[in-house]
C-alpha cells in the first residue's frame, strides 16, 4: 500500500468468475481477489469497486480503479482512509 496526501493506492490481482467475492490471499505486493463477475463490459471492475467499498464501509465514490481497467492486475485508489485503517478493515 502506498499512502499519498489524498488517499491510499494498492495493487490487486483479480480472479473473475469465482464462486464468491473474497480476498483469497496476497501475491507479491498485490491482494488476490476473487470476484463472481465476468471480465466483460467492465462488470469485473464494477464488482471490484463495490467489493472494496463494502469491505471498507465507504461509498462507492471513494473507491476507484486508477490503473489496469482491462487487465487482471489493477491499482485501486481509496480516498478518506489511511493505510493502517484500510489494513484493519480488510483484515490484512
Amino acid at each position: 500500500m502506498h499512502e499519498t496526501s489524498s488517499g491510499v493506492t494498492f495493487a490487486v490481482k483479480v480472479q473473475p468468475r469465482a464462486r464468491k467475492n473474497a480476498i483469497v490471499g496476497e501475491l507479491g505486493d498485490a491482494l488476490k481477489v476473487a470476484l463472481t463477475a465476468p471480465p466483460v463490459d467492465g462488470r469485473a471492475n464494477a464488482a471490484c469497486v463495490e467489493f472494496f467499498a463494502a469491505l471498507l464501509r465507504l461509498p462507492k465514490s471513494a473507491v476507484t480503479i486508477i490503473s489496469g481497467e482491462s487487465s487482471r492486475n489493477k491499482v485501486v485508489f481509496v480516498k478518506s482512509l489511511a493505510a493502517p485503517e484500510i489494513r484493519k478493515r480488510l483484515g490484512i
